[in-house]
């Protein structure tokens, strides 16, 4: 197995268990290499009052996914010569008094209003723009080029030049030029009424109480293309994979340098670059494009690595959904797993636990590491662990607090299972200690949990 197909195989893991932790409704991945759909998987529920599994098969609004779109049909156009990304904008909309082009809208260079100025329909007090209202509130507040500044309804305006530069409606031209050409049969432009039952209900945040209320779904209108997609994570994947040097199937390649070429920074910490639609950013040393996702009820996120020819995408069914936190973790899960050669320890993988967490055992780029499942980024702090024998190990890498240089004993059944994990304390197969602590009603001295 390569590097992402290991990562994969821990990461799915790590997700299953992560999920409960972050009390997040629902998480649905899908992650690709070279092509492959190498991992598909959902945990949790689609529906928490029918306490309704979420699958894989479930739909998910995937938001500012849907700038990407716009950005690769504007590329499709600029490639058949039927729009120049230096158009200006009233080329397309001369009713319009906006000094932009086309270029400035899809950098979010534009200086146009983010939402407009009264933008309640993200809180569902009103329906999302139409056609005549978007052409109402399209306004530069600040100077063209003066620095990145997002826009739903620049990326709405893009959507009404792809229509007017082809000839089709926006939704016309991104199924036949874009989803039907890879086969993304749980793609689309804007939810259909008949797809309804599909979806995965969309949840409020915890910030607003113990209790997730529900959230309707709510039509896009003329922001379809700034926001309004639904889509599976499998099918996001593989149409994202399309976003990898080498593949054609959408653009050239010279096309996809421009989208992925850095054109701003977009300010604050950890918020990384923007080109032609998509995000360029650094997770672990390792540069990725993509884009994530704010709709009502749901938060999701897609990395590609354009030179290696990963994807993974995250989808959540919650507005304070960790699909950022997820989808970074998973490429850092691939810097590990790419540091070495595959080796065979798997005889010390496992899950463990006492009475002060869980961890992980778990071979990765041909080390054995520690991964602390109370940590929402395991990869933070990662002991290394060097074989000794065959029920011995010793910390190779475990920081000054921890315990370098120290032995862990294992005991292990006639099976070869592990049975205990002796590194000063004693430490004991999850499932076990788990099923302890359900029971429990009191730990003390001479009292352990178990």
């Amino acid at each position: 197995m390569g590097a992402v197909t290991d990562a994969a195989a821990y990461f799915e893991r790590w997700v299953g268990f992560r999920r409960r932790v972050d009390d997040v409704p629902g998480v649905q991945v899908a992650i690709v290499d070279h092509g492959e759909l190498v991992a598909s998987f959902a945990a949790g529920e689609a529906d928490l009052a029918a306490h309704q599994p979420l699958t894989t098969r479930h739909l998910f609004r995937i938001a500012s996914h849907s700038k990407t779109f716009t950005a690769t049909a504007v590329m499709q156009l600029v490639e058949r010569g039927a729009l120049r990304l230096d158009d200006p904008v009233q080329r397309w909309l001369p009713e319009l008094d906006l000094a932009v082009t086309v270029r400035e809208l899809l950098e979010h260079a534009g200086g146009l209003t983010r939402d407009g100025e009264h933008a309640d329909h993200w809180q569902l007090a009103d329906p999302f723009p139409d056609r005549e209202r978007l052409m109402d509130i399209a306004a530069s507040v600040l100077a063209r080029n003066e620095r990145f500044k997002y826009s739903n309804v620049g990326y709405a305006l893009l959507g009404v030049i792809v229509a007017a530069a082809s000839g089709q409606t926006y939704a016309e031209y991104v199924t036949d030029h874009i989803v039907e050409p890879l086969g993304l049969h749980d793609t689309g432009p804007e939810l259909p009424p008949a797809r309804a039952a599909d979806v995965a209900v969309g949840y409020t945040g915890r910030a607003l109480g113990d209790r997730r209320v529900p959230i309707g779904q709510v039509h896009a209108g003329a922001m379809a293309s700034a926001t309004g997609f639904y889509s599976t994570a499998s099918d996001l994947a593989r149409y994202a994979s399309a976003h990898v040097l080498g593949d054609d199937r959408l653009l050239t390649d010279e096309s996809k340098r421009m989208m992925q070429h850095a054109a701003w920074e977009v300010g604050g910490a950890g918020a990384g670059e923007y080109g032609l639609g998509l995000a360029v950013v650094d997770v672990g040393g390792r540069r990725v494009v993509g884009h994530g996702g704010a709709y009502p009820g749901y938060i999701t996120r897609t990395f590609v690595d354009p030179i290696d020819g990963f994807v993974v995408c995250v989808l959540t069914n919650a507005i304070d959904g960790p699909a950022l936190a997820y989808a970074s973790v998973f490429v850092r899960l691939v810097n590990l797993a790419s540091e070495g050669p595959p080796a065979d320890l798997r005889t010390f993988e496992g899950r463990f636990a006492n009475l002060w967490g869980a961890f992980d055992v778990c071979a990765l780029g041909g080390r054995l590491r520690v991964f602390d499942l109370g940590l929402p980024d395991p990869t933070v702090q990662l002991p290394v662990l060097d074989v000794v024998d065959a029920d011995t190990l010793r910390r190779a890498d475990d920081g000054g607090y921890g315990s370098p240089g120290e032995l862990i004993h294992v005991e292990r059944d006639g099976d070869g299972t592990i049975t205990a994990w002796r590194a000063g304390g004693t430490s004991y197969p999850y499932d076990r200690v788990a099923a302890a602590a359900a029971t429990a009603e009191r730990v003390e001295v001479g009292r352990p949990l178990i």
